[in-house]
C-alpha cells in the first residue's frame, strides 16, 4: 500500500437500515483498531517453558474513533439519534487503496466540545457488534493503455 492521505480514510454510517451509506461529515481524524484475544493453553508439557496459544479460538473485536466538527445535520443527527435509541446499523470504513471493512457497530461514545474562541467539536466512539467484512480495493491501472483487453 502507498503512501496516502489520511483524510481518505473515511467512517461511513447505513442512515436507511437498507444499506444506504454517507459519509459522515466534519471528520479531521479517524481510526481503526483490530483486536484478538489470546487462549493461553500453556501447561507443564509446553515446549521449553514457552507459552501456547490456541489458533484461532479467541474473541475478535474492531473500534473505530473519529474526532472532527460539524458539517453535516443528517449524519449528525442520525449519528445522534443511533446513540440515543441504542442501535446498531451497518458502517463502513474505507482504508483508500486497501479495502473497505464493513458490519454491525455500536456508537459507544459521543462527545462534545467547543471554546468560546473556536468552533464546536465532537468525538465518536465505535464497537465491532457482530462478524465484520472485508472487501479489498481493486487496483487501477495508472494508465487505460495499461488494461489487458482480452479480461474486458
Amino acid at each position: 500500500m502507498a503512501v496516502q492521505s489520511g483524510k481518505d480514510l473515511l467512517i461511513k454510517m447505513d442512515m436507511t437500515g437498507a444499506g444506504q451509506f454517507e459519509t459522515i461529515a466534519g471528520l479531521r481524524a479517524t481510526r481503526l483498531s483490530f483486536n484478538a484475544e489470546t487462549v493461553d493453553v500453556t501447561s507443564l508439557d509446553s515446549q521449553g517453558g514457552w507459552r501456547e496459544l490456541l489458533a484461532g479460538a479467541g474473541v475478535k473485536a474492531a473500534s473505530v474513533s473519529g474526532s472532527g466538527v460539524f458539517r453535516d445535520a443528517a449524519t449528525d443527527e442520525r449519528a445522534r439519534a443511533v446513540f440515543f435509541n441504542g442501535e446498531i446499523p451497518a458502517f463502513q470504513v474505507v482504508i483508500p487503496d486497501f479495502g473497505t471493512v464493513e458490519g454491525p457497530f455500536q456508537i459507544t461514545s459521543i462527545d462534545y466540545a467547543g471554546n468560546y474562541n473556536g468552533e464546536a467539536t465532537y468525538e465518536l466512539s465505535l464497537a465491532s457488534a457482530g462478524m465484520l467484512g472485508f472487501v479489498a480495493a481493486v487496483p487501477l491501472a495508472a494508465d487505460p493503455m495499461d488494461y489487458d483487453p482480452s479480461v474486458l
